[in-house]
């Protein structure tokens, strides 16, 4: 049940993460860290560790959109 939810979790992040790489509204990708941080620690939880999996790779995605932009566009 914690990997659905940490896999759900991960898709509504996604759904912020997308649009954020366009220039000049990398802002979501700060909003998005929290959500992200909340379902790894569920895929944390989980027996299972596709959702946590997932949730890294979109952190990484967003951790290097922030980097290339100078961490505010």
């Amino acid at each position: 049940m914690l990997n659905v939810l940490s896999i759900l979790t991960g898709l509504l992040s996604l759904i912020i993460v997308i649009p954020s790489q366009i220039p000049f509204l990398g802002i979501g990708n700060w909003l998005a860290l929290p959500v992200i941080a909340v379902g790894i620690v569920l895929g944390q939880l989980s027996s299972k560790r596709s959702g946590r999996n997932f949730n890294l790779v979109i952190l990484a995605i967003a951790v290097i959109r922030l980097l290339l932009g100078g961490g505010v566009f």
